[in-house]
């Protein structure tokens, strides 16, 4: 049985890593998901503004699917931030530090076409299954295998946001 004053020791001891990987491991995982972090919020950004701003014949059917994938999208950002803090790192703080990080670009037009909307959110949508494959690769590196674990899921996840915006947008049987 410690000592009262063996117990007041450890209260005041530093807590040197919150996980079994590797410090440097864990600045380049946080690193990583900070971006991806930021990318999946101006994604998410990216997919309601086309959400609400959707018109033409097809205006039901884009708005609902842009209004499920929103959603989809925006359940990654919880998971992202957690798990930066359960492995030790430190995650985005702003609208400002998400603005630094991202790489989805804004779409700040007037009008987008309907098509030219769906278009632009498969590219996106690629783009991040590139980036989440970057990342798994960290992850198997350090062998943080529920990161990567997770970030498996959000790949599937992603690939099928991008087949439906890809299906949605063909005109003809290719």
């Amino acid at each position: 049985m410690p000592t009262k004053s063996e117990l007041v020791a450890r209260q005041k001891a530093p807590l040197n890593n919150r996980s079994d990987i590797e410090p440097k491991a864990v600045k380049e995982i946080s690193g990583a998901l900070n971006t991806l972090l930021a990318d999946v919020f101006a994604l998410y950004l990216k997919t309601k503004n086309f959400h609400w701003h959707m018109s033409g014949p097809h205006f039901r059917d884009y708005h609902l699917l842009l209004d499920d994938h929103g959603d989809q999208i925006f359940a990654m950002t919880d998971d992202i931030a957690e798990r930066v803090r359960k492995i030790g790192g430190t995650t985005i703080r702003s609208i400002g530090h998400i603005a630094r990080l991202q790489r989805v670009e804004d779409n700040d037009a007037d009008y987008v076409t309907p098509a030219d909307m769906l278009s632009e959110l498969h590219e996106d949508e690629k783009a991040l299954v590139l980036s989440l494959r970057a990342c798994h690769t960290l992850c198997d590196d350090a062998e943080d295998v529920a990161t990567a674990s997770l970030i498996e899921n959000w790949i599937d996840q992603t690939q099928r946001r991008a087949w439906f915006l890809f299906e949605a947008t063909r005109t003809n049987r290719e």
